[in-house]
């Protein structure tokens, strides 16, 4: 089976300074991969450059078996590949439904297949919304809501574009432990309904429940990626990341 996101060779800089330095990184259909890597490793960057906010300077990326090199972030997002922020960034003048409802309106409908009208819409927000358990708050605005439910409105936002593949960054940064384990659980939910997942967390618990898969950048290059019990043992993982 090809693999739904391909990354060759991904190189950027920022003057001087190498950012990423020749990533290559498969994620197959269907997977949860983790990334990790210390503050500044360029986990960042390499999202930014996948999702179309960043331009790399050397490689490619495929996604779906097509190049996407340069396609705008939103041209990347109709094709089915949306990502949530670490820092929520809802539209606090709108309700949660009418939160859900500009993705659908700007990558659903944009869509040949899309087209969804009036009630057919209003129903698909409200199912975006029971996905993450908040549809009995759908006329609440953003600053009715917990940090928690702030996080699941984010990774609403992010579902309602209807992705293939989600890039969760940092979703749990700031939860307790219970809200921590609500966050994965619904994470591994939406893969079990065909999302394939990127999870971008510090949270190392976390990690270790969630993928399948891990992979590590650290200073701009990929230092390991397989098994996630076996990449922590990795002498070079440890050194780096764990700080053992």
């Amino acid at each position: 089976m090809n693999a739904l996101l391909q990354v060759t060779g991904l190189g950027k800089r920022f003057g001087g300074f190498v950012a990423l330095d020749g990533i290559d990184l498969d994620v197959k259909q269907g997977e949860r991969l983790g990334l990790i890597g210390p503050n500044g490793s360029g986990k960042s960057t390499l999202v930014n450059c996948i999702c179309g906010t960043l331009r790399n300077e050397q490689g490619s990326v495929r996604f779906a078996d097509q190049p996407i090199d340069g396609m705008a972030a939103h041209q990347r997002t109709r094709r089915g590949l949306a990502r949530s922020f670490q820092l929520p960034r809802p539209f606090a003048s709108l309700s949660l439904a009418e939160n859900v409802r500009m993705p659908i309106l700007y990558t659903v409908n944009a869509r040949e297949s899309g087209h969804l009208h009036g009630a057919a819409i209003d129903a698909r927000c409200l199912e975006v919304l029971a996905l993450v358990g908040l549809a009995d708050k759908a006329a609440l605005q953003p600053r009715d809501l917990t940090q928690i439910e702030m996080r699941k409105l984010e990774l609403a936002r992010a579902m309602a574009a209807a992705p293939k593949l989600l890039i969760a960054d940092e979703a749990m940064a700031g939860l307790s432990h219970t809200e921590v384990d609500e966050i994965i659980a619904l994470l591994i939910r939406l893969n079990e309904q065909g999302v394939t997942v990127i999870m971008i967390e510090h949270i190392m618990r976390a990690v270790m429940e969630f993928s399948q898969r891990l992979a590590v950048l650290v200073a701009g290059r990929k230092i390991a990626d397989g098994d996630p019990k076996d990449v922590v043992r990795e002498p070079e993982v440890v050194r780096a990341y764990l700080g053992e």
